[in-house]
Parts: structure tokens; sequence; C-alpha cells
């Protein structure tokens, strides 16, 4: 009995440490901003619709908003010091995108579209043009 649970708690353990994007659960971009919900991965694609200046506090990152098919209005916001830039962003493009939800009443915000060189939170990535960015 005593090497089940020993067992157990070795699986669990390795489970919890085992590579983030293993142990990510996805939710829908939809179904986190009805549930009003922050702090979950979500894969989706959106047009761009309005490119905003980068924000150069503390961590830079670029920032854009996309229109995603269910209609909902999103702020990406991709860290610059973490991952390269995309530059050739234009209104109308497609980006697809894998990152953490932070609910607010405008829509929310993507970030963490990036690799962590920690290792302890799950990697994220921005794909535009057939180029990853991560």
């Amino acid at each position: 009995m005593r090497r089940l649970f020993v067992l157990l708690v070795i699986t669990l353990i390795f489970l919890h440490w085992s590579t983030p994007a293993q142990a990510a659960s996805t939710k829908s971009l939809s179904q986190a901003f009805a549930n009003h919900l922050s702090d979950v991965q979500v894969l989706d694609s959106g047009t761009v619709v309005r490119i905003l200046s980068d924000d150069n506090k503390g961590s830079r990152h670029q920032r854009f908003l996309l229109r995603v098919s269910s209609g909902q209005t999103i702020l990406i916001a991709h860290n610059i010091d973490l991952a390269p830039k995309i530059t050739s962003i234009a209104i109308g493009d497609q980006v697809r995108f894998y990152g953490e939800y932070e609910w607010n009443r405008k829509g929310g915000v993507v970030h963490w579209t990036h690799h962590d060189p920690r290792a302890r939170h799950t990697g994220g990535w921005l794909k535009h043009k057939g180029k990853t960015y991560q």
C-alpha cells in the first residue's frame, strides 16, 4: 500500500512539473469571456482591427486588437523583450495565438504569447503569415 502511495505521489509530481504545454488546459475564448475567467490558456485566431503603440513601461509589449470569429475584440500584449516583434503586421491580417487570457469588460487581454525562459509558465506564441513568434 505504501508503494502505491509513493508511486501516486511521484506521478502527481511528474504531471505537475511536466512541460507546461503538456499540463495546460485550453479554454475557449468566448467561454472565458462569458464566465469572467482569468489565468486560462486560450487558443484562437482573429483579424487585426487596430494596431496600438508599443507599451515601453517595464517589460516592452507589442499591442494590437484582434476580432475573433465570435465578434469579440481582444487585446494582444506580446512581450517583445522575450520574443520577436511582428514587424510586418497590418490591419486586416490574420493572427493565430496561444497565450494566457485575462478577463476585462472590453473583451480581455491575451499575454504570455512567448516562451518562458524559466520554464515555469506555459509558453505561448503568435502565428502571422506562416511565421511563429515565441
